[in-house]
């Protein structure tokens, strides 16, 4: 991969911090130039060496750019795209990190069209709990996916370009059509949010919230460490993607109901099948998970 010139990263926080600074440990970038709509965080990302300046208009930060990675939050994308559509050189290579495809994708239509063949989506999957700037880390994408999602239009250099930047920092690639995309992350990632936001809601709203706070342990917390992530980015995920998620959510209110009946009953014997079911599916994904190589597909 030859080294990025200048790389513009709009939204430095965990997630494009953490790619600005995995592309530094790779020694594959020169110049890193931050935009974003807090100045405080923009002051920070310098202090912490994240990236090297901020620019305050999209004509500064995209004159030389090789290489622009958009991370705001999803909901965000359409105005961002429309505000530096102007300004845009048509070799510049866009790519995203949208948790969802269907709408960034509609959007880059949009916005960028005469510069599609240089645009092309992308999701990293990896996160944490915490967000902004202060938890970006370098090592953050290592072995980790990021899912690709070309577009017809794309030239294949571009997305060569893009998979390589990815690769540098750690990550394994696979490509995937963006409908899938939306309709296999609605299931395994948009969902449990959803679940965790929800239960953590209900209980902390009950009379009784403090005292049952107080006795919840290890399998509370890891069931709703996610209800720690960041609410305006999963409001625009969980609207964005709102049609796939609600089939999800309607499936999952069938299983919950199917486990109702068997406790109305008292049918011991199925209700302990179905977790046994349950149990041996989680297993072997986790078992596949800890064995799986980090290669490209």
């Amino acid at each position: 991969m030859n080294p990025i010139r200048k790389l513009v990263i709009c939204g430095v926080g965990l997630i494009g911090g953490s790619f600005a600074l995995a592309l530094r440990r790779a020694g594959m970038v020169r110049r890193i130039v931050g935009v974003g709509r807090s100045q405080h965080s923009l002051d920070r990302a310098i202090e912490l060496g994240v990236v090297d300046e901020v620019a305050h208009s999209w004509a500064d930060a995209l004159d030389g750019a090789d290489l622009v990675l958009l991370a705001p939050p999803v909901g965000q994308m359409d105005a961002v795209m429309q505000a530096m559509a102007p300004h845009l050189a048509a070799d510049t290579v866009v790519t995203d990190a949208g948790s969802t495809k269907r709408d960034v994708i509609e959007a880059m239509y949009r916005h960028l069209g005469p510069n599609l063949a240089h645009v092309v989506p992308s999701h990293p999957i990896a996160g944490a709990e915490k967000s902004g700037v202060d938890a970006a880390f370098d090592a953050l994408y290592d072995g980790r996916k990021v899912v690709v999602t070309p577009l017809p239009e794309n030239e294949p250099a571009a997305v060569l370009r893009v998979r390589e930047a990815w690769e540098a920092c750690g990550a394994v690639i696979h490509e995937m059509p963006p409908h899938d995309h939306d309709r296999v992350f609605a299931a395994v990632s948009h969902l449990p949010h959803l679940l965790a936001f929800g239960l953590v809601h209900d209980l902390a709203g009950r009379a009784n919230a403090e005292q049952l706070f107080g006795f919840a342990a290890s399998g509370f917390r890891d069931f709703t460490r996610i209800a720690g992530s960041h609410p305006e980015m999963w409001r625009d995920i969980c609207i964005a993607n709102r049609q796939a998620l609600l089939g999800e959510l309607d499936q999952y209110l069938a299983e919950l109901a199917y486990l109702r009946a068997l406790l109305l009953s008292g049918d011991g014997e199925r209700l302990e099948q179905h977790f046994s079911q349950a149990r041996d599916a989680r297993n072997a994904w986790a078992e596949r998970a800890l064995t799986e190589p980090a290669v490209p597909e």
